[in-house]
């Protein structure tokens, strides 16, 4: 099965966005067996997007993905176009529309007329939910080809096309075969490493092993494919337990799970709440955590102490820790814990400080080197880790290890009938 991608968007040409989605559609397609044979970008120009349409499906790909244009604004053509391009007349989804009515009213304020035409398809389309933006997609079949439409931004994209769309996918690749997939994320290991760990268990056939790089994170695909889904689903699981039991200790969290709702759950569940202290993470965690709906319920608050008077001034830390251990250690890690915990009146406090560099290291302090810290109930849980890359991967690896350590205590807490 091949495929054609189309990128639409005249801020892609202009260079002033980043075009990520090749990246991630390649990928993701080559690991359930769908070769990409040609990548177009577009600008937002009527004519020009309904030619490049028209000379994709005169072409042999069996699928054509296009990305982009699916807002409310005039420029936003790409369903307008994909109709007139199929001959298709333009008809009102009324599940979408009230979705979309929904989404604004949640917010407190009535959707503007323009956004009623996100609701509009090509007759026969088959809508995919958005459960991010107001922005749904689409899947629509024409002379023995699939063309699957898309939002633009990445965080609605990745959403839309690992549910609906996949699972569409999943049911056209030739020969009927079954495709499951098992997505580890882990931090603090690099690739490498993390290949390193899984090379004698195989993985280069079917079943397969993908990996994936982001800033502070490691994700590891394992696929499988069957005649059946059971027959799929059955490999899937004995081959993805190898790998987990290989990389158990470096993993935050599976498939599509957002680590900070699963600790929010956990923290409401045991009806515990948390607050935080970050130095070299500058309120990345607090952000995470508040990022969910409903945080206040047990997200206390959050102190960002970077400098050493700060550190001792809000959180209590003692100059003669400071001062003899440096700011980047476990005794100024643990302090800062029990300082937001007390200052918050929070049950756990979870801190964070470390050298996320370029700057600030030394020959006993390399950059990567974070300390965090927990402290819940008598105990206080202290981790040290090493993680590689730039600045921001080493501060997003400190965000996601420091919210598993998290992870890793309220599960064990649930388990202990709630006992510190």
């Amino acid at each position: 099965m091949q495929a054609e991608l189309i990128f639409t968007g005249t801020e892609l040409l202009l260079g002033h966005i980043l075009n990520t989605h090749a990246q991630y559609l390649g990928l993701a397609l080559a690991n359930i067996g769908i070769e990409v044979a040609l990548n177009t970008t577009v600008g937002d120009n009527r004519q020009e997007m309904i030619e490049v349409l028209q000379q994709a499906l005169a072409r042999s790909s069996d699928l054509i993905i296009i990305t982009g244009g699916l807002g409310p604004t005039t420029d936003d053509i790409t369903i307008e176009v994909v109709a007139e391009a199929l001959g298709l007349p333009l008809v009102l989804d009324q599940a979408s529309l009230k979705t979309i009515k929904k989404r604004y009213q949640d917010r407190g304020v009535k959707m503007p007329e323009s956004n009623a035409k996100q609701a509009y398809f090509p007759r026969g389309a088959q809508i995919l939910a958005n459960g991010v933006g107001t922005a749904p997609g689409a899947i629509l079949e024409y002379n023995n080809k699939a063309l699957i439409i898309l939002p633009g931004p990445p965080r609605e994209l990745t959403p839309m096309f690992e549910g609906g769309a996949m699972a569409y996918l999943a049911q056209k690749i030739a020969g009927g075969e079954a495709i499951r997939y098992k997505i580890f994320k882990l931090t603090g290991i690099s690739e490498s490493a993390v290949q390193d760990l899984l090379k004698d268990i195989g993985g280069q056939g079917n079943p397969g092993i993908a990996y994936l790089a982001k800033p502070g994170e490691i994700q590891v695909r394992v696929s499988a494919r069957g005649a059946t889904v059971d027959q799929a689903e059955k490999l899937l699981a004995g081959f993805a337990e190898k790998v987990r039991t290989r990389v158990d200790r470096y993993i935050f969290a599976c498939d599509d799970t957002i680590l900070e709702e699963l600790i929010g759950k956990l923290l409401v569940k045991n009806g515990l709440t948390i607050g935080v202290a970050e130095s070299c993470t500058g309120g990345l965690i607090a952000a995470g955590l508040t990022e969910i709906p409903g945080s206040s319920d047990y997200f206390k608050g959050g102190i960002v102490s970077y400098s050493n008077e700060m550190k001792n001034q809000l959180l209590g830390v003692g100059a003669e820790i400071l001062d003899s251990r440096g700011a980047v250690s476990r005794e100024t890690a643990e302090a800062m814990a029990v300082g937001v915990r007390t200052r918050t009146g929070a049950d756990l406090g979870l801190s964070v400080t470390g050298i996320a560099g370029p700057g600030g290291a030394t020959e006993t302090k390399p950059r990567g080197l974070v300390y965090m810290a927990l402290a819940a109930g008598g105990a206080i849980i202290c981790q040290e880790h090493h993680f590689s890359g730039v600045r921001g991967a080493v501060r997003q690896g400190s965000v996601k290890a420091a919210l598993n350590m998290v992870r890793q205590y309220l599960l064990e807490y649930e388990t202990s009938g709630g006992q510190h």
